[in-house]
């Protein structure tokens, strides 16, 4: 990495996601706000062509840009991209093609690699069609579990975040049939100890307050509803709190986010991908970010997925991946990899 790097602007990367869905839209629109680049040394894994067709397509003014070389010679002015393949792509915004999801794992997998080497110092994903993008090397339910997997981690944990609230979920992305026989006491506490952990180390919460929230309706009415609550939520809750931690629950989900009492709390811990996500994404949706935490490396992505619908019309809103930007920076200063950078 070029050595003349201000010590005070990190290096962030970010994965082009699915070349037909909003992905390069919303990195461009991202990357055009000069704020930005006086943020961040930005890294585009994806195609400069592919770049250049949908600015083109906005009718966007062209944007400086440097193409990385195998040395890794940055701009820290500039928009740097990293080509990720060589062949000509067929462009067709709002389809699912197996290109375009051949492309984005060739994107992540460049990217994720130079996470891991120290290359760029976050990365930030754009979204990915979970379907087309399944191959050989990528058998994963999603950009979480590879990342987990690629890392090493014993575990980690889905956070959506805003600065209006922050919601983990102990099982992510799986079928709600699975889920009951996913819970376990041990699985609760191993989320619920990366929660804690993370909201200490990555947003400063000397002592943090954590919701757990119930399985079923009205969390399981004393077994009337279901036993999950009594089993294996409250006895999990019962030893993070023998553990000094400020941990409460179970809490019934509708009434939980009906009544705002998340607003008492540092975070919630949800049971499901959709219990969580729901009420998250009502409250926070186009300034939410999606975290990985429990991971060594910061991985930060929107809170939205592929959009076909609107990709290509120019109406992709890239608040979200704006957000995506400055939390990992956020992150990255919590945990002191460098000197503080403000984001305001």
């Amino acid at each position: 990495m070029n050595k003349s790097k201000p010590k005070t602007k990190p290096v962030v990367g970010l994965s082009i996601g699915d070349l037909n869905g909003v992905g390069p839209e919303i990195i461009i629109k991202a990357l055009s706000d000069n704020r930005i680049l006086k943020l961040i040394t930005p890294v585009v894994y994806g195609s400069t062509k592919v770049l250049s067709y949908y600015r083109k397509s906005m009718n966007l003014e062209p944007f400086n840009h440097n193409p990385v070389n195998n040395s890794f010679d940055l701009h820290f002015k500039k928009i740097n991209v990293v080509n990720c393949w060589s062949e000509a792509i067929e462009l067709k915004p709002g389809e699912a093609t197996p290109e375009s999801g051949t492309c984005a794992f060739k994107a992540l997998e460049k990217a994720t690699a130079d996470l891991k080497e120290g290359k760029i110092h976050a990365l930030i994903t754009a979204p990915i069609n979970k379907k087309n993008i399944q191959s050989d090397d990528f058998n994963f339910p999603g950009h979480t579990e590879y990342i987990t997997e690629k890392f090493e981690a014993k575990d980690s944990l889905m956070i959506l975040a805003s600065d209006r609230l922050k919601v983990g979920v102990v099982t992510g992305h799986m079928s709600l049939k699975e889920v009951p026989n996913a819970l376990t006491k041990e699985k609760i506490i191993n989320k619920a100890s990366i929660l804690l952990e993370s909201m200490k180390k990555d947003f400063g919460a000397a002592k943090p307050r954590i919701a757990v929230l119930g399985l079923n309706p009205h969390a399981g009415e004393d077994g009337i509803l279901g036993n999950e609550e009594q089993e294996v939520i409250s006895p999990a809750i019962a030893e993070l709190k023998k553990k000094g931690h400020l941990i409460f629950g179970p809490y019934p989900a509708d009434g939980f986010f009906g009544t705002a009492q998340y607003e008492k709390f540092d975070a919630t811990l949800a049971m499901y991908h959709d219990q969580g996500l729901v009420p998250f994404k009502t409250l926070s949706f186009e300034e939410g970010v999606n975290f990985t935490a429990g991971l060594s490396h910061v991985r930060t992505s929107p809170d939205h997925g592929t959009a076909y619908n609107i990709a290509g019309k120019n109406q992709a809103n890239e608040s979200s991946i704006r957000s995506a930007i400055f939390m990992a920076v956020d992150i990255l200063n919590h945990r002191n990899e460098l000197n503080p950078v403000s984001t305001n």
